[in-house]
Formats: C-alpha cells, structure tokens, sequence
C-alpha cells in the first residue's frame, strides 16, 4: 500500500506540472536575452508588485532562444496571448486553477513548448482513457485468442501475428499525427524545426471526429477541452493504479476488489 500511495503522489506532481500557472507578482527570476556589440549576454530582471505583467512581449526571444511570439492567428476560437498564463490555453479549473508548482509554464516559455506541452498532456489522456475502459473490460469479459487474467498480463499473451498488427498500427497512427501537427525537420545547421508544431496546429485536433463533437462555438470548444483534459488527467492518474495494484498483487481489479471488500466485512479472503 505504501508503494502505491508513493506512485500515486509522484503521478499527481507529474500530471500537475502539465497545467497553466500563474505570473508570480514577486521573487521570480526571468531570464531575457540581450544582444551587445560583442557577444549577447543574459541578464536577470524580478518581477515585482508594480510589475504584475510578465517580463517579455510578443516577438521576444526568450532564455531558451526560442521565439514567444503570441502573434499567430486564431485556431479553434484560441488566439495565443503571451502576457496570460500558458498563452490563454483552457484547461484550469477551480480549485486549483493554474496549478504549475515545477514550472512547466513558466513566465518565458515559447510558444512551441507550451503547444508541445498539451500536445503531450492531450494525447497521452486520451490513451490512458482508452486503457482505464480497457483495463475493466478486458478483464471482465474474454478476449479473442483465449486471453484472460490482469490486463497486464494480457500483452505477453498474443499471437506474434496479432502483436505485429498492433505495433504496425499505432506506428502509422502516430505518423499519421506527426504529418498532421508536426514540422517536417530540416536537418540543416542551425535550423529549428526539431520538436515544432505548425503554426496553425491547435494542439490535439489531429481532425478525428466521426461523431461530430467538435463544437464550432469558441466558447464551447474551450469548455469541452477542458473537460477533456479533466478527465484525461483522471484517467492518468487511475491507469497507474490500477497498474501499480496488479504489479503488487497480481490479480485483476474487480478481484482486488473483491478480496479487499471480504478483508473489511471480517471475512477471512483466503476461505474459499
């Protein structure tokens, strides 16, 4: 139990450190590149109560040399504005808001990470959405080729022709979202398409939509991806439980289930 309540904190930084924060008003240190006649040096700026906004504009190259240009056009509503927490991404809610105690987002941050960012928080909620279903049904009702047992188990017993249409089938998947949302890179001296999304990417909308949810009110689009942020960082932080559980016990999850509800009613779980 311990090890599971040790992962469990160390998921909820992690999945934490994925959401917008606030401007600190004080005491934060951002770095801002300035160009001399010899060489370009960085120089420290802090911010202070008269100075509530952050220390960089559009335009501005940040610490990193990448650009924090908030000009871009309007994707899905969303128009990126540099002087709001994570460019004015939706995804914080109450209570906790813009909850960043890392500092993924800091003041600073280009534009391209914080895209990449939720990018990454996105899909992989979207996954672990996938396998929270997965995890139950797979466990409650039997599989084709005669799996059974925990769902962790369950990979390990497929045929290697059906382990290979599995693998070749994310593969083009994920290629499929990197010809999508991603800049082809150059592999040139000194260029920057390495790790960047096209400008008119919004993060996530690789354009799969079959049954049509995709509000077209910008409003209503910020309200559904928050809610599916939501409910993908849930499903993060369930998914690394239930797979912790099964990787100290060994049993499925209605069967953990069942053993713990026989332990607190008095029942010895072991009688059968």
């Amino acid at each position: 139990m311990s090890r599971l309540l040790l992962l469990s904190s160390a998921m909820i930084g992690a999945s934490a450190a994925f959401l917008p924060t606030q401007h600190r008003s004080c005491g934060r240190p951002v770095l801002r590149s300035s160009s001399g006649e010899d060489e370009p040096e960085t120089t420290y700026s802090i911010l202070s109560e008269e100075e509530p906004t952050p220390d960089f504009e559009p335009w501005e190259v940040n610490a990193f040399g990448d650009s924090t240009d908030a000009g871009a056009a309007s994707i899905n509503g969303w128009t990126p504005d540099a002087n709001k927490p994570c460019y004015g991404l939706p995804g914080a809610i109450a209570p906790t808001g813009y909850f960043d105690p890392l500092g993924f987002s800091q003041a600073g941050i280009s534009l391209n990470e914080v895209k990449r960012y939720r990018e990454a928080e996105v899909q992989h909620g979207r996954v672990a959405m996938i396998a929270a279903v997965g995890y139950l049904a797979g466990e409650a009702i039997p599989g084709p080729f005669g799996i059974t047992g925990p769902a962790n188990d369950q990979l390990q017993q497929m045929p290697l022709p059906a382990f290979i249409f599995l693998t070749l089938g994310i593969g083009a998947a994920e290629l499929k979202r990197a010809t999508i949302g991603w800049v082809e890179p150059k592999y040139e001296p000194g260029s920057r398409t390495l790790w960047t999304l096209r400008d008119n990417y919004y993060p996530g909308d690789v354009g799969f939509d079959p049954l049509n949810f995709k509000p077209t009110d910008p409003k209503a689009f910020a309200d559904m991806q928050t809610k599916e942020l939501q409910n993908g960082r849930l499903a993060m932080l369930g998914v690394a439980g239930m797979c912790s559980q099964e990787l100290v016990n060994h049993k499925t999850i209605m069967a953990t289930i069942d053993f713990y509800q026989k332990v607190y009613s008095g029942v010895n779980p072991y009688d059968y």
